[in-house]
């Protein structure tokens, strides 16, 4: 029989020999290619790929020639006043580790990725540019907060490398050089980002987003361009481009036969007397029109191949003036071959309010197929969206989303209305029912969301049943209710079920 330490001395022999043994295996992982390692240390922490330097001599080889360098995950981005009071601490480290990291760079080893979060001096941030620069970067993305406002680093116009520029300034902003040296560069450049720039002394960009200044460029992004009143891009590679944010803007002209798409939101003087917009896009497929003045005059040309629509303007005055009104009216129109299209509550609302718009023509959506509108679904918005329903013959989807406050306006539904006479929303309605003609010979689907039991939801969904010839489905997705209101919720829909149909195979659907 075998004895404890001679079970010992086995499994002590055992355990030398499967270190023994694991010492001689290979190491795998080692063996890589280099563009293997560097895609796999990407998804890790830029301090923990440092750390891996210490393993061998073969690791910290890839650790110089690492081409993607994000120092995100730093955080070292904080508010100028806290910065202030940590700049010897942990701020400071971060921005030196920085250094470091560029500075150990190996002289032949180029940047492909450089991304920064940080409070930095202009110096600072100026010298970890031009480090970039001789590195040969080509995606450079940069987020600085600073103690003043700096300079648009010169080294940037010039290089030859940079495919990639993201630009963002979280306080103060920063300055551009004169035109003149920026119209000579950015040859190279195919995605340049700005945010927060500063144009007080320059308001005017006329001749800067051309082909000669930029004949590679793409997507186009600016952002609180603070004092920029003119701005023309004629681009012919261009095929994205994104304006926020620019609230001084008066005059946008955008000429770009490759355009997909386009984001301006937040833009234009609202106290402008003499702003316009052109727009000329032929291959644009996508615009996004969120929360802008009404500029005086609109001249949207050749969108030939529009696809997705949203609409949304930001009105100052409820009592708007002619010219804007037709200024609406031109934009509208032209939008009007989209195939989806998406309306803000303020364009209900201007469609709706201003009896003077009963003389400006809106020109006919004859290929859209999707309609989605934010309303207050007041009575007084009622002719606001017949007018779109009448423009839209077309469409075999609606999707009506009832926002604001429900209360304003509003009466609940009598049901003793059906025993006497219509209610003024019913005569509305029936009156629009021959203007209206092709629209409900086309329509297919309805989406009602937020539906409560109110005179004006109940009488449309009454319309739409009593006339749509081809509908197939009507969806009614009502808000909370309290407890107390259920037994009248039920007895509502329950006579929602009895309205008569014009179609046969329509289905109602409470959610």
């Amino acid at each position: 029989m075998e004895t404890r330490s001679a079970k010992r001395k086995k499994l002590l022999d055992a355990s030398k020999q499967r270190l023994k043994y694991n010492e001689q295996e290979e190491d795998r992982i080692s063996d890589l290619p280099n563009d293997v390692l560097h895609h796999i240390l990407f998804f890790l922490p830029i301090k923990s790929i440092a750390q891996t330097s210490v393993l061998s001599k073969r690791w910290r080889n890839l650790w110089y020639s690492f081409p993607d360098l994000d120092f995100t995950s730093l955080n070292i981005l904080t508010n100028a006043a806290s910065a202030r009071k940590k700049m010897s601490s942990y701020c400071l480290k971060g921005a030196e580790f920085i250094d470091q990291v560029l500075g150990i760079r190996e002289k032949h080893s180029d940047i492909r990725l450089l991304r920064i979060r940080a409070f930095l001096s202009f110096s600072r941030l100026n010298g970890l540019i031009r480090r970039a620069i001789k590195h040969n970067v080509q995606e450079l993305d940069i987020e600085v907060s600073t103690c003043d406002y700096f300079n648009f680093p010169r080294s940037i116009i010039t290089s030859d490398s940079l495919r990639v520029f993201r630009l963002k300034s979280w306080r103060p902003g920063f300055r551009l050089p004169p035109l003149e040296i920026m119209k000579a560069g950015f040859l190279s450049i195919s995605n340049l980002s700005l945010s927060r720039v500063i144009l007080h002394d320059q308001p005017s960009l006329l001749n800067l987003f051309t082909d000669s200044s930029f004949p590679l460029l793409k997507k186009l992004h600016l952002e609180a361009c603070f004092g920029l009143k003119h701005l023309r891009i004629i681009c012919r590679s261009l095929e994205d481009l994104a304006l926020e944010s620019c609230f001084q803007l008066e005059n946008l002209e955008i000429s770009s036969p490759k355009l997909e798409r386009l984001r301006v939101s937040s833009c234009f003087d609202a106290y402008s007397v003499s702003s316009w917009v052109k727009i000329d896009a032929p291959a644009l497929q996508i615009i996004f029109w969120s929360y802008n003045t009404i500029t005086e005059e609109s001249f949207l040309h050749n969108l030939t191949s529009l696809h997705e629509a949203f609409v949304g303007f930001f009105v100052l005055h409820e009592d708007l003036s002619g010219a804007k009104l037709q200024s609406v009216s031109n934009f509208m129109s032209g939008i009007s071959n989209c195939r989806s299209l998406t309306l803000e509550n303020q364009c209900i609302e201007i469609l709706s309010k201003n009896n003077r718009f009963a003389g400006v023509l809106l020109c006919p959506f004859r290929k859209l197929e999707s309609l989605e509108l934010y309303t207050g679904f007041n009575k007084h918005n009622n002719p606001g969206l017949a007018s779109l329903f009448r423009i839209s013959p077309t469409i075999h989807t609606i999707i009506i989303k009832i926002v604001g406050d429900r209360g304003t306006e509003r009466k609940q539904w009598n049901k003793n209305l059906w025993d006497l006479s219509s209610s003024g929303e019913e005569r509305y309605w029936e009156s629009q029912t021959e203007g209206l003609k092709c629209f409900l010979h086309n329509l297919k689907v309805v989406k009602i969301h937020g539906f409560a039991e109110y005179a004006n939801d109940i009488s449309l969904v009454k319309f739409l049943l009593k006339n749509g010839k081809v509908l197939q489905e009507l969806f009614l997705c009502t808000s909370l209710s309290k407890p107390r209101d259920s037994l009248f919720r039920e007895k509502i829909r329950s006579q929602i079920m009895g309205f008569s149909r014009a179609s046969s195979s329509a289905k109602i659907v409470f959610q």
